[in-house]
């Protein structure tokens, strides 16, 4: 194979020159006619193991995810790729594997998220992000919470503004979400048998502003009480409910009939 250090005996390895002039090394293969890029490494035996164990990983069909250790040359990241490559002919730049009617994200061995396939392009040129249980990917020069793309909200509640069907919180396929709350600071309560809408607001903590007889209405409040904040001094952004499928007319017959909260009402910045 060569000695040490002499890069150019080494299959798949390429040197590569930092703007700095540090030497570094890049590995790469070739498969089913596609140039795969293994990642850069700071020696050229490592980048060569790395080749080697890619050629393993898209010569020998009984290897599996399960097989992934965390000494592997390659990143588990790549085995992804690679494996999905080799088993369903089709190679992403994300840790995608794909399966019947759905396909997997993985964001390590062991948490896997599921998505429709008409989320697969989407998510085959976005790499998502994990900050504790939210998923982010980049978009425009923005962090864009995923679950946006599935009606929830940003600082919705999980079990009260929307719920997982099957009780799984990574399957992102949109018959597995529903949607409880479609406005900003409603939520659904049962009262005396019948179904009532509760609006809260948040300044300097919760403030109630009334509970209403439809959804529509309890939206509309919500925005009137922002309107009052905000003419009382309140800088804080909030989002109002967006609210479609009625002319203006109607809108502002609602909104002026709509009772609010003297708390609200009445609030001074102290």
């Amino acid at each position: 194979m060569g000695e040490p250090g002499s890069e150019r005996h080494y299959g798949g390895v390429f040197p590569a020159v930092r703007k700095n002039g540090e030497t570094y090394f890049r590995a790469s293969f070739t498969f089913r006619g596609k140039h795969i890029s293994l990642g850069s490494f700071p020696a050229p035996a490592l980048a060569h193991q790395a080749y080697r164990e890619a050629k393993g990983l898209a010569g020998d069909l009984s290897v599996t995810l399960l097989e992934y250790r965390e000494d592997s040359a390659l990143p588990f990241e790549k085995w992804v790729c690679l494996l999905n490559f080799r088993d369903n002919g089709i190679y992403f730049g994300t840790p995608i594997y794909m399966g019947q009617r759905l396909f997997y994200y993985y964001m390590s061995p062991v948490h896997v998220l599921k998505f429709d396939l008409d989320d697969l392009f989407y998510y085959s040129s976005h790499k998502i992000m994990r900050r504790g249980n939210h998923y982010f990917v980049a978009d425009y020069g923005m962090q864009v919470n995923i679950a946006s793309r599935y009606g929830i909200k940003n600082y919705a509640v999980q079990g009260r503004d929307y719920r997982f069907i099957n009780g799984d919180v990574t399957d992102f396929r949109r018959e597995n979400i529903e949607i409880l709350n479609v406005y900003h600071g409603v939520k659904k309560i049962e009262r005396d048998g019948q179904t009532r809408f509760a609006v809260r607001i948040h300044v300097k903590g919760n403030y109630s502003v009334g509970i209403y007889q439809t959804e529509l209405e309890a939206a509309i409040a919500y925005n009137k009480a922002i309107d009052l904040l905000l003419k009382a001094g309140v800088k804080k952004q909030y989002t109002p409910n967006y609210v479609e499928g009625i002319p203006p007319s109607k809108y502002a017959e609602i909104y002026s009939s709509l009772e609010i909260s003297p708390k609200i009402v009445n609030f001074r910045i102290s």
